[in-house]
Order: structure tokens, then C-alpha cells, then sequence
């Protein structure tokens, strides 16, 4: 198991600020399993419009921070490093928790399959060890990324 900071994870995959939502991968088994970690500051740029006075993480933001988690396990595989991923499928969502500033979203992915050009991963993400978010990811890996 390794660990990622966020300049390794930047080296990984193509996600900057204000759009990257791993703060760090606390445990890495490359094509297998990742636990990733982000930490909610109140700060996020869509936090000032959902919603003004009362700021909830949307739904699709922590399904994206999932996503990038997967893209870290996926693409430190040596069969899949330097390629790009992009979303192919999104099943099974079923949000369990409101996140709000100062929460830490723990999210855990699981490989379920990871062949040539489509790899598909179980997701779940926690706060304080209640679910948040759970779901299925599938995404298309490609040798570069798209023009």
C-alpha cells in the first residue's frame, strides 16, 4: 500500500485547481483498491451558490471526487500509466448524507474490472465513517486525451 500527496496525484492524473477533489490517497493498490481523502474547507468556488447561507456539496461534485480516486488506482497500474480516463457510466448512485464545509470525505474504490480499454470500480465515500455516497463507476481509458 502506498501513500499520494497532492503533487503526486497531480503527476497522475490531469486534474487541477479549482476541479482536482483528492487531497491525498491515504492507501494505493494500483488497479486493484484506493483510498482517497478530501477535505471540505468552505472555501470551493460552488460552495457560494449551493446554497447561499447554507453551502451542501453537490451530489455530482462528490461523485467526481470518487471518480478521480478511481482515475489514481486505474492509472498507477503499469499496464494503464500515461493513459487518460473520461466517465463511460455512472450506475447505482445513491447519495446517504448531506457534506458540508469542514467534512472529510473519505472515499474507498474497489476494481471490479480493469481490461484494455474499460475498467469499472465500486465507490463509496464516508464521513466520519457514515456513507455519503455510493456507486458504480465505468470509464474508458485512452492512450491520450481527447482533442
Amino acid at each position: 500500500m502506498t501513500a499520494l500527496d497532492r503533487d503526486a496525484i497531480q503527476a497522475i492524473i490531469p486534474h487541477r485547481d479549482p476541479f482536482l477533489f483528492v487531497d491525498e490517497i491515504v492507501e494505493l493498490e494500483p488497479g486493484v483498491r484506493a483510498h482517497g481523502r478530501w477535505t471540505i474547507t468552505g472555501d470551493e468556488w460552488f460552495l457560494a451558490g449551493h446554497f447561499p447561507g447554507n453551502p451542501i456539496v453537490p451530489g455530482v461534485t462528490m461523485v467526481e471526487a470518487m471518480a478521480q480516486t478511481a482515475a489514481v488506482c486505474a492509472l498507477t497500474h503499469p499496464d494503464h500509466m500515461g493513459k487518460f480516463g473520461v466517465f463511460a457510466g455512472i450506475d447505482g448512485v445513491r447519495f446517504r448524507r448531506i457534506v458540508r464545509p469542514g467534512d472529510v470525505l473519505d472515499m474507498v474504490i474497489t476494481v471490479d474490472r480493469l481490461r484494455g480499454r474499460i475498467g469499472r470500480v465500486n465507490g463509496e465515500a464516508t464521513v466520519g465513517g457514515e456513507a455519503a455516497v455510493e456507486g458504480v463507476l465505468t470509464f474508458g481509458l485512452l492512450e491520450e486525451p481527447p482533442a
